[in-house]
């Protein structure tokens, strides 16, 4: 498939565009000139690529290159000339991209086990970041690949939180349907910004939902989003610099992957269903604050690990006992709904030790989705493609 270059485009045509404001602002004419000239240019360059637009960018073309030769003339803008593509206005993309950054606090050590999947992300995080002969290529994009609940989005979230970078949460969501027929737009914005404010994590969850598999009933506007995807994943425009963009993708069904969009994550990470010793620990720190000495962790985290539960699964179970803990020894605790804020503020919850029977009352609720073929699927999927 020919790579669309229509995203990479409208990120050269803003750079272009903001270089000419910002020269007609301090009055320097003659790079104002050649900043319109090269909008011009890149317009024109966009016509190629976008037939569907191909007579808007050209007339957007001829108003630079009259901007230009006024400017060549003498003639001053008494005004800033927006041009934009299709009439999106960039400033409203770059500010619900902005929206996505998200604040990371996450550090490994608050991750329950998962060692060796920490372990090569961490080891990603740490090349990217350190100077390096040129031999070492850090990867541009990790895939972290598993069944739901198993911790993708806090890994994604640790990494940002320990190198302290701008991070981007996305879900395919936000990039789908904000912004109708505006997805490679958004996604050109994005890498935009995460260039800008590097070091920068972008994690995309669900990303199986912006690149299943191509076919013939696929939109133009689906394929034109892909396209750009792939371009920003191949960071060509980041080659030379020491900018930092890494971008980390989250997927519960890794057979559903384009395969253009698996050779752009060479880095494929699989992120299993705790064992009996990461379950120990997803529960102690789910427990933090309380009394655990007269539970049987072994026998809580073979029958865990028995039942498939996930991560997620661990610590809403640890939920559903504290809650039924926090229920016998707060009988009346609806009755209290009548106080005021003020009032409640002043009270305290009684809690006692955790117990066994409150763990086996959890388990009466918490059930997992998955089966063993499930988790075949994934390790079978693993081997395969994992790296």
């Amino acid at each position: 498939m020919p790579v669309d270059l229509t995203g990479p485009l409208m990120a050269s045509f803003r750079r272009a565009k903001k270089a000419y404001e910002k020269a007609l602002a301090e009055g320097d004419y003659e790079t104002a000139r050649r900043k319109a000239l090269e909008c011009a240019r890149i317009l024109k360059q966009l016509a190629k690529h976008d037939p569907y637009g191909r007579s808007s960018y050209l007339a957007k073309a001829r108003k630079w290159e009259d901007l230009a030769k006024g400017l060549e003339e003498g003639r001053i803008p008494k005004r800033e000339v927006k041009v934009t593509s299709e009439g999106t206005d960039e400033d409203e993309l770059r500010t619900y991209v902005m929206g996505l950054i998200a604040r990371s606090n996450v550090k490994w050590g608050d991750i329950g086990g998962l060692e060796d999947v920490k372990r090569l992300l961490m080891e990603t995080v740490v090349v990217s970041a350190l100077q390096r002969p040129e031999a070492v290529q850090p990867w541009k994009g990790v895939l972290l690949f598993g069944p739901p609940g198993t911790g993708k989005t806090l890994l994604a979230s640790a990494a940002a939180g320990s190198l302290n970078a701008t991070f981007f949460s996305v879900k395919a969501s936000n990039v789908l349907s904000k912004y109708f027929g505006e997805s490679a737009k958004i996604i050109s914005a994005l890498y935009e910004v995460a260039r800008e404010k590097a070091p920068s994590i972008v994690f995309v969850d669900e990303v199986d939902a912006l690149t299943t598999r191509r076919s013939g009933e696929t939109s133009e506007a689906s394929r034109r989003m892909l396209s750009t995807f792939l371009a920003e994943l191949d960071g060509f425009q980041d080659k030379g610099s020491d900018v930092l963009v890494l971008t980390l993708a989250a997927t519960n069904t890794p057979w559903d992957l384009d395969e253009a969009v698996l050779s752009r994550f060479p880095r494929r990470i699989y992120v299993p269903l705790p064992d009996e010793k990461a379950t120990k620990e997803i529960i102690k720190i789910n427990t933090r604050g309380l009394d655990i000495s007269r539970l049987d962790l072994d026998a809580i985290a073979e029958e865990s690990v028995r039942r498939l539960y996930s991560g997620r699964d661990i610590k809403n179970l640890c939920q559903e006992a504290v809650w039924n803990m926090i229920r016998e020894e707060n009988r009346d605790l609806h009755k209290l709904a009548e106080l005021p804020y003020e009032e409640l503020k002043k009270r305290s919850l009684r809690t006692r030790p955790l117990e066994m029977r409150d763990f086996e009352e959890a388990f009466k609720k918490i059930k997992s989705p998955l089966t063993r073929r499930d988790v075949e699927r994934y390790e079978k999927w693993a081997e395969e493609f994992g790296g």
